[in-house]
């Protein structure tokens, strides 16, 4: 046996005046009377007349003296070494994740699982420690290795439902760094067993799994894209998959909704452990917020839901200058985003559109602005104009770039196209054989805008007949406008993203608040016009927006619309099949005995001291009495 605290031992000396006390024999005053007959009579009464009598100061005395040192001993903290040597170390690791949210135990399997951990933490032994841990989105210490009580119960009951993938193999081996060179430690989970490694962590000597919930089928939208159409300028493309995680036949609908209105509506019959996928194609200009609903309630709802953000087109003023070609009017006229102006020359001092589209005259030198220059036959301060190319066949195109999305030169008929040589730096998007670029993007420093030269000559060549004339000018139109986020993908919760911001105010800010669905807000740092989000723990639509920005009184409320808006969707298969395992069905359940009463030895020798106090207490009343 050992002290935990040998100096309290100091606190025995108190027995010495204690001593003393007792020895004190108490000086009587003297007092006149005027007859001592009665006093001699109560004296001889009151005389010792047996053993007792005799003792019964003593056995108080001493009875003083046991429950000091009993208090001085308990103060002490005495431990034996089996106590140190027996003392475990625990962590219990709660599944906060989406699929504990299934209501299939009432009230949620969530919280079904914190009330399985609390007997857990109330049958702990003396000098036991736990540390609690959630398991949902991300691993979190909600409390460190301690053996107090309320303190352990706090952090269970203070887990909160999330509806992010579970991460046990992660909070698994957290727990098992937290539990480094512990003699005596267990790992325990309370979950469904809806993770990866799950056969492998079952193995382990030193985990131990707690079943949380039943074999209960779910239909879920595993996954829900939306993008804009590469061809059609308004169309945009749905890919959509539900799946019937269930061991029966399911009948329900599929409902599609744009801000609120529903675009269509599919009828479903799956078959155990089918899964439905389709692709939409639809038209919107607008865009907005795509809403999946399946309509069908279950035990787990986070994922019969699911959302999309299409982004909206704008319209694009453009202003083409030509003596008149009936290709380039047809090719602008025929995309719906594009207001187009048609004029024979432009004077020096007009003001420019958002784009203006030059055949053959060119200014010079180029103003500032957004200029797509088509069959240039003049110089500018950007490029000289050399010897007509006879019948140039197209060598190399840069694929990867967006202004060459979907498009193939190669078989293209270009007779009497333009040599140009560039004297401003930018990309040769295709290139003749000899080397010489036929199609040329420019960005202007300074913000002076882009440029884009095409030296085809259309009159004389087939290009404005082939499929790749009109997708070449809608690319070229997006790169004008700075179209970005053609597939602005709906993040899968636990997420982490580089968020790339469109133009305007909130890119050039230095920190944005990142709002969650349930309102929260948090801010982020921004760093060269993009910011990093995640992990999202919430299905929903998140919304980045500048600090203490006042709220949109209406949805055409320019000023106070957001930044961007991110969806996020729960779109994992694990979380969504909701079937409880049948090997996780028989994993015993966790017990941790208490031992000695799970009282420790200090308290116990309180416990006597306050005995002892009760015996002094009866021994005084009995003198008193007699």
């Amino acid at each position: 046996m050992s002290l935990v605290h040998p100096v309290a031992m100091l606190w025995a000396a108190l027995a010495i005046p204690i001593v003393i006390f007792y020895i004190l024999k108490i000086r009587m005053r003297r007092v006149p009377v005027s007859t001592i007959l009665f006093w001699r009579q109560i004296f001889e009464e009151k005389q010792p007349r047996s053993i007792w009598q005799k003792l019964r100061h003593l056995l108080s005395l001493l009875v003083q003296l046991a429950f000091l040192l009993l208090i001085v001993a308990a103060l002490a903290e005495p431990i034996f070494k089996w106590e140190i040597r027996e003392a475990r170390r625990i962590v219990l690791i709660i599944d906060n994740s989406a699929s504990m949210n299934a209501t299939d135990v009432a009230p949620t399997r969530l919280e079904a699982a914190k009330k399985a951990a609390l007997p857990l933490i109330e049958g702990l032994r003396f000098r036991d420690e736990i540390a609690v841990l959630s398991a949902g989105t991300q691993p979190q210490v909600r409390s460190g290795l301690t053996g107090h009580q309320s303190t352990l119960r706090e952090a269970v009951t203070s887990i909160n439902p999330t509806d992010g993938p579970t991460r046990i193999p992660e909070a698994v081996a957290l727990a098992r760094r937290l539990l480094a060179d512990q003699p005596r430690k267990q790992v325990i989970i309370v979950s469904d067993g809806g993770f990866a490694e799950f056969d492998a962590i079952k193995a382990a000597p030193d985990v131990t799994i707690v079943p949380v919930g039943q074999k209960t089928g779910n239909v879920a939208i595993t996954r829900f894209q939306v993008r804009r159409s590469l061809l059609d300028p308004i169309g945009y493309q749905i890919l959509a998959e539900v799946r019937n995680a269930s061991e029966q036949k399911v009948e329900t609908r599929f409902e599609l909704e744009l801000e609120g209105n529903t675009i269509d509506v599919i009828p479903l019959d799956l078959a155990p452990g089918a899964t439905w996928t389709q692709v939409f194609e639809k038209t919107s200009s607008d865009g907005g917020r795509l809403t999946a609903k399946i309509v069908r309630g279950d035990a787990l709802a986070v994922d019969n839901t699911a959302v999309a953000i299409l982004p909206k087109r704008e319209v694009i003023p453009v202003t083409l200058v030509t003596e008149g070609n009936l290709f380039l009017e047809k090719v602008f006229e025929a995309n719906p985003l594009v207001n187009l102006e048609v004029v024979k020359s432009l004077a020096k001092d007009a003001p420019l559109r958002n784009l203006t589209v030059w055949h053959r005259k060119v200014p010079n030198p180029l103003p500032p602005g957004n200029h797509f220059v088509i069959e240039p036959r003049e110089a500018s301060d950007l490029w000289t104009v050399g010897d007509v190319l006879q019948s140039p066949v197209v060598e190399k195109q840069d694929r990867t770039s967006p202004l060459m999305t979907h498009i193939r030169l190669d078989n293209v008929l270009m007779p009497e196209a333009r040599q140009i040589k560039f004297s401003a730096k930018g990309q040769a998007l295709a290139t003749a054989l000899g080397g010489d670029p036929l199609y040329y993007a420019i960005e202007r420093p300074d913000g002076k805008g882009k440029v884009l030269v095409l030296t085809v000559d259309l009159e004389k060549g087939d290009l404005p007949l082939q499929t790749a004339f009109p997708i070449l000018v809608a690319n070229a139109l997006g790169w004008f406008s700075g179209t970005r986020g053609e597939l602005r993908e709906a993040l899968a919760t636990g997420a982490v993203a580089d968020i790339e911001l469109p133009r305007g105010p909130g890119s050039n800010a230095s920190a944005l608040d990142l709002i969650a669905p349930d309102g929260k807000r948090k801010s982020l740092p921004v760093s060269n016009g993009k910011v990093t989000v995640g992990p999202l723990d919430e299905c929903g639509v998140w919304t980045l927006d500048t600090p203490n920005k006042p709220e949109a009184k209406s949805k055409s409320d320019a000023k106070a619309a957001p930044v961007l808006e991110i969806a996020c969707n729960l779109a994992a298969k694990t979380e969504s099949d909701i079937r409880l395992s049948d090997a996780l069905k028989v994993v015993e359940s966790a017990k941790i005995g208490a031992g000695f009463g799970g009282w420790p030895l200090w308290f116990i020798l309180a416990l006597v001291a306050g005995i002892l106090t009760v015996v002094e207490w009866f021994l005084y009343q009995r003198r008193w009495i007699s």
